[in-house]
């Protein structure tokens, strides 16, 4: 990404997200020394007051020097309630549910979570591979109507990428090993590299790299509305039947694939919509929030870091606000979603291929929806007649 387009960028997000410069703080006032007797003394000039004694005027000249180096944080406070009622069933019934992210970042952090219930037994447990808290509960045979409340208190703030800054700390070997492999339905050789070494090109650089992938998925993906639209079978089968659509979870899992295919460290964040969103009304949530589950990606660059990125929104909001190909609107949101994330969304985890504790089935792909599991099966969806789910947020 040039940094003219990085500036541009940003000027744009500062008008859409409405937040003014910010003055430099007023000089304090400082009480000056007690008065000694005057002597007598030749006329001279006014002698400067004490350096820090000068009080600024209320409208200090704004320019680049006076401006602050970092935005003042924005830290918006959430509480997020989650009721799930289970229908009566045969033998022991157990429920899986994704927590918000432990690990504080500098646009996310966690308080904290209550519950209640008539369960069994009921807590949560970390797990490592994944880096991922669940929420588990369990309830014997013969409950008549089990259910559960849960609530979780966290903050968010918007997450910025500056292309001028370098030098954050490195990512754990380990962690970026892992966000290179190939996973279940994610192979990292046949076309889906074919199709990443085309979108790169020549580039050699790797931001601009995984900025020609953003760019290729924006550019030849749809998006699908329907709330269940989940992950694909297979990246390679997807791919082969030329019909890029989906969701959220696709599109980003597309992204991601295609990076780890050339050697980008690479992975999709899962998540949920809290909030109305200052760029377009189709990429905010309110009210009942049970299909507003929403996928984002990252990935990682050295010198860096993890650089966030939104493709999905980029077509959503082309779907949304049923923009062409030449509105001017597209042409700003595609650059501007491209190391930035609206946190009107919180993060829950970036697994995959998710083995769940105490679970008598196989792994998911991921862990986005509550998992109810009884004699008859699992299920993560509540059109499955087995549980309903209901999820509200409220600003605090």
């Amino acid at each position: 990404m040039k940094r003219r387009e990085f500036v541009a960028a940003s000027a744009v997000l500062a008008l859409l997200t409405g937040s003014p410069l910010q003055a430099a703080p007023a000089g304090t006032v400082v009480k000056p020394p007690a008065k000694r007797p005057a002597k007598p003394v030749k006329k001279t000039a006014p002698a400067k007051p004490p350096r820090g004694s000068e009080k600024m005027p209320d409208e200090a000249p704004r320019n680049a020097i006076r401006l602050p180096d970092e935005p003042l944080p924005q830290w918006r406070g959430y509480e997020l309630r989650s009721a799930i009622s289970l229908k009566e069933t045969s033998g022991r019934t157990r429920l899986w549910l994704p927590l918000v992210q432990y690990r504080d970042t500098p646009w996310e952090r966690s308080f904290g979570h209550r519950w209640q219930g008539n369960y069994e037994m009921a807590g949560i447990y970390r797990d490592p591979v994944a880096d991922m808290e669940v929420f588990h509960a369990e309830w014997p045979e013969g409950v008549a109507a089990p259910k559960l409340e849960i609530t979780s208190h966290f903050a968010t703030q918007d997450r910025h990428f500056d292309i001028t800054r370098r030098g954050v700390v490195a990512e754990r070997t380990e962690i970026l090993r892992r966000c290179l492999q190939a996973t279940e339905r994610a192979p990292t050789d046949g076309i889906v590299l074919l199709t990443a070494e085309r979108a790169v090109g020549r580039i050699k650089d790797p931001l601009a790299q995984a900025k020609a992938i953003y760019d290729w998925v924006v550019d030849h993906t749809d998006y699908d509305a329907q709330p269940r639209s989940a992950g694909f079978a297979n990246l390679a089968g997807f791919l082969e039947s030329g019909r890029l659509t989906g969701g959220s979870v696709v599109i980003s899992q597309l992204f991601v694939g295609l990076c780890r295919a050339i050697g980008i460290p690479a992975r999709p964040v899962f998540g949920l919509r809290v909030d109305r969103s200052r760029l377009f009304d189709c990429l905010g949530a309110s009210g009942e929030l049970n299909a507003s589950r929403h996928c984002r990606a990252e990935f990682y660059s050295p010198g860096y870091g993890w650089v966030p990125v939104n493709p999905s929104d980029v077509r959503q909001a082309v779907l949304g606000e049923g923009m062409s190909r030449y509105d001017p609107r597209l042409t700003v949101l595609k650059k501007l979603l491209f190391g930035f994330w609206e946190m009107n969304w919180v993060g829950f985890n970036a697994a995959q291929d998710v083995t769940l504790q105490g679970s008598a089935g196989g792994s998911l792909p991921f862990l986005i929806d509550p998992v109810v599991e009884t004699q008859a099966g699992r299920f993560d969806d509540p059109e499955s007649g087995y549980f309903s789910y209901s999820i509200r947020a409220e600003r605090i």
